[in-house]
């Protein structure tokens, strides 16, 4: 059989969407890509056994990024000693002293979330050890701990762009995309309406005090002294991890402060050695993954000089989380690897052709792709419990679906809804990593996590379906952000209205 029949055919989908059947099947991500590539090798090689095989390896091979796989190990490396520090414990204590309400608590922790914006798995962990006590004291309850920690964990990392998310977002892009990688991660991040919403979200409900649905019960036990409401009792035996007591605040904040100095001073001087004339044709046009690599080095050394002389970390404990942190990043490179492999796979059999002359220049159906993909990658990402599986299997085939200059913007805002209905599906699903780390990090009940958070992400989803709609027609990134920030503070406006005239009437109806 000759491979060719199946080259800029419907087959090209098949690799694809067989990884995302598979996906929602089994809810297993890996299997689920490697079993989508090797169809996709044995597509191209008109099913021969041996040809596949050699195929599957070489695409593998030609696909993969080793600058990426670099950054991410150390990137790994520096969450760990991050860790070890004690540094996180120490803001915890100073936080202790300064914090005088429940309001500052809740906003001082939402802040401890944004700042750690690395790794959504380090800030889920980190902000709920560090914060608890502090919260603890002001009867915030675990339920709302554990929303604004995953609030702040994927929603914030997916639109920093010194984080492991920009990474794998640069390395699905194409050379023909018509813009590089990093330049489509910075253009996103207007469009990436849910992480934004949610932001937003999470600093009205700190600001306001409004809570809804079951978080109010929650919130209204926790007044009473029950943190829990319910499934306490399997956190009781729980014992805290011990800490370098030597740590210093500095010892967190500092290292993220390098970190993202020398990631912004790299890719501003490489952007002037490919012969930028200013800063910002600098920064569009760097070296990302060089930058990247770069700042993270810097960082592991400026980490060396600074815990080592005081003995924050042992010699030993330094050169040991080289090791930790890699294998802290292995789900991490493991779905990178298979999904470039299956954008090696969909590129060899003409995926990019077969999409354009579907979806050709037809702009009024065009214009709902944003919105049909944001809930399509919600669907996914809830399904498979990864947001990084989501847009490693959409994120290549929406940049098919819109080549070329003319369409740029709606390739950069169909892009955003992807990434945004990944988070947004990751957020909310009982199977995430980072939903389960938060529980973990809160000491919260899981179900109890996952029933609350799910109420208040469904107010976001909804208006981000809407300003996906407006983005389709408008093309514009202020007008789209406004109007969907807008219509969020309208929606909570009136169901806090709603809900303090609902309990005006429950107190007058109660002769007690």
């Amino acid at each position: 059989m000759d491979g060719a029949m199946f080259i800029g055919t419907w087959w090209s989908l098949v690799p694809p969407l067989l990884a995302i059947i598979l996906a929602l099947v089994t809810k297993e991500v890996y299997s689920s890509l490697f079993i989508g590539v090797a169809f996709g090798a044995l597509l191209y090689t008109g099913f021969h056994p041996w040809n596949a095989f050699v195929a599957f390896f070489d695409i593998m091979k030609s696909s993969m990024n080793l600058n990426i796989l670099i950054f991410d190990v150390l990137l790994g490396m520096i969450i760990v000693l991050m860790a070890k520090s004690g540094g996180s414990a120490a803001y915890g204590k100073w936080a202790g002293t300064k914090i005088k309400s429940k309001k500052s608590a809740m906003l001082a922790t939402t802040g401890l979330g944004v700042l750690i914006f690395v790794d959504d798995y380090f800030n889920c962990l980190t902000v709920g050890s560090v914060m608890r006590p502090v919260t603890d004291r002001f009867k915030v309850s675990r339920a709302k701990l554990a929303y604004i920690i995953d609030a702040t964990a994927a929603p914030v990392c997916i639109i920093a762009p010194v984080s492991s998310w920009a990474a794998a977002v640069n390395s699905y892009v194409p050379a023909d995309a018509g813009i590089t990688g990093f330049q489509l991660f910075l253009r996103t991040i207007p469009y990436n309406l849910y992480a934004l919403l949610t932001l937003v979200m999470v600093l009205y409900i700190a600001i306001t005090g409004f809570d809804f649905g079951l978080m109010k019960k929650h919130e209204q036990n926790a007044a009473k002294g029950d943190l829990f409401t319910s499934g306490g009792e399997e956190f009781e035996q729980i014992k805290e991890e011990e800490v370098c007591p030597n740590g210093r605040v500095f010892d967190l904040v500092l290292p993220v402060a390098v970190l993202i100095v020398s990631a912004v001073g790299a890719m501003i001087y490489t952007g002037f050695l490919g012969g930028a004339t200013d800063i910002i044709t600098a920064f569009a046009g760097c070296d990302a993954e060089t930058s990247l690599i770069f700042a993270t080095m810097i960082t592991v050394f400026f980490m060396l000089l600074l815990y080592l002389p005081r003995k924050v970390v042992t010699f030993k404990g330094f050169m040991d989380s080289f090791v930790e942190g890699f294998k802290l990043m292995i789900p991490a490179v493991a779905i990178l690897i298979f999904a470039w492999s299956l954008k090696g796979v969909g590129d060899a059999l003409g995926i990019a052709a077969f999409v354009e002359g579907l979806v050709g220049s037809n702009t009024s159906a065009s214009i709902f792709i944003p919105a049909i993909m944001f809930m399509i990658a919600i669907f996914l990402a809830f399904s498979t419990g990864t947001s990084w599986g989501t847009f490693a299997i959409l994120v290549p085939i929406v940049i098919a679906m819109f080549p070329g200059a003319d369409r740029l913007e709606m390739m950069i805002i169909a892009v955003s809804a992807v990434l945004a209905g990944a988070v947004c599906g990751d957020h909310v699903s009982p199977i995430s990593d980072t939903t389960v780390m938060s529980s973990a990090g809160a000491q919260s009940n899981h179900i109890n996590h996952v029933s609350t958070q799910m109420q208040y992400a469904t107010v976001v989803a909804v208006v981000c379906i809407v300003g996906y709609l407006i983005a389709g027609f408008v093309k514009i990134w202020w007008v789209t952000l406004g109007m969907s920030i807008a219509i969020l503070f309208i929606v909570l406006t009136f169901m806090r209205k709603y809900s303090d005239g609902k309990s005006g009437r429950a107190a007058a109806s109660d002769p007690d």
